[in-house]
């Protein structure tokens, strides 16, 4: 038996899901409810509740593309790879780079 409070959100059968779907729910939940184009996920770190996630999107698409307004938001999943809550924490360009 799988203690899904460690390992993250279980599926349909109760098995373990990997971080890769885990990966693809959280993008494609955020971009449907946004309605925008997800970029990638960033960063995902098992919580004793599920997932959290950080996802880039596109918010605005510009010509050339490294003027697209992009955006990072941090994303909470439930046991199950449920959205149960998102953040924007960030916007950019798409050719900015972090300088830290």
């Amino acid at each position: 038996m799988t203690d899904d409070r460690k390992s993250g959100t279980a599926d349909a059968a109760g098995r373990r899901c990997d971080i890769a779907t885990v990966m693809r729910r959280a993008s494609g939940q955020l971009a449907d409810l946004l309605q925008c184009e997800p970029g990638s996920v960033s960063a995902v770190k098992g919580t004793g509740e599920g997932w959290s996630a950080d996802v880039e999107v596109v918010e605005l698409e510009k010509v050339p593309d490294t003027m697209s307004v992009m955006a990072t938001y941090h994303v909470e999943l439930d046991a199950e790879g449920r959205l149960v809550a998102y953040e924007r924490v960030r916007r950019y360009a798409r050719g900015q780079i972090d300088r830290r």
